[in-house]
């Protein structure tokens, strides 16, 4: 049956009113960001500055070591991101195919992990990172990111494992490919989107973590990009507007770049899913 006309208007009118909305803070920060002060301070905002100005991204660098935290932030996600990704494969493969009750456990944990707020396992967590000597540090950090984004990570994957046919890997197993051969040359190409979402997921969860950054790292040198974006907020709350919004905007373009890298991969992967049979 095929759309009426009118149906098929009223989906594109919501897709673009959902993009408007998903755009509306991005392009409002850019906007801020070009800004000088006095159209800052305008009662009448407006979208387009009418003098543009690079101020704002000179005076947020002068005030504040964005490149070395950036480079933080890029340690600690892509650190994470990729043990992520290697602890959770081979965990979601055989999750998903050996159905046994520990597999129905992990599963259980799984969703269950996903309702504990973080404030709730900050303490505990402290005790633990003090003990092995990782608070103030990257690698404490790195880890506890692994640790938060595994449960997600798995979870994915596991959705990607089976969807990719059983019966690929009993043809290979019968044309003489053993185990591995069959792990690396048939399961592990069809996981690639998989892989690739589930690792962007974990860069970006990390990337724009906040609360654990913030109590787990002291100094200076070691704060990541998120925390250091509260130093442009002053000591009564009245925030550096300028500054801040071109600091905000350099801080997304990671994630963007990471996305437009992997995206093709990933839509290539929904669409491969979508007409297996």
């Amino acid at each position: 049956m095929r759309t009426r006309p009118a149906a098929r208007a009223g989906q594109y009118a919501a897709l673009l009113a959902y993009l408007i909305f998903l755009a509306f803070p991005f392009l409002w920060l850019l906007s801020t960001a070009f800004k000088p002060p006095r159209e800052l301070g305008s009662l009448h905002p407006t979208w387009i500055p009418h003098r543009p100005t690079l101020a704002n991204f000179r005076q947020a660098f002068d005030e504040q070591p964005l490149l070395h935290a950036a480079l933080n932030s890029l340690l600690a996600a892509l650190g994470a991101a990729v043990i992520a990704v290697l602890i959770a494969t081979p965990m979601a493969y055989v999750m998903a195919r050996h159905r046994t009750w520990p597999a129905r456990a992990a599963s259980g944990w799984v969703v269950v992990s996903q309702a504990f707020p973080f404030v709730l396992v900050i303490i505990p967590l402290f005790l633990v990172l003090k003990r092995l000597r990782l608070i103030d540090s990257l690698a404490g950090l790195t880890l506890v990111y692994v640790v938060w984004s595994l449960p997600f990570a798995l979870w994915m994957l596991v959705g990607y494992v089976r969807a990719v046919p059983v019966e690929l890997e009993e043809a290979a197993a019968v044309d003489g490919a053993g185990r591995l051969r069959t792990l690396v040359s048939v399961t592990a190409p069809l996981l690639a989107p998989g892989i690739a979402a589930t690792a962007l997921f974990a860069f970006v969860t990390a990337w724009n973590e906040f609360f654990f950054a913030l109590v787990l790292l002291k100094s200076p040198g070691n704060q990541t990009l998120p925390v250091v974006l509260t130093h442009f907020i002053g000591a009564e709350g009245v925030a550096d507007l300028g500054p801040l919004a071109a600091a905000a905007f350099l801080a997304t373009l990671p994630s963007l770049v990471v996305f437009a890298l992997l995206q093709r991969r990933i839509t290539g992967g929904l669409i491969a899913g979508a007409v297996k049979s």
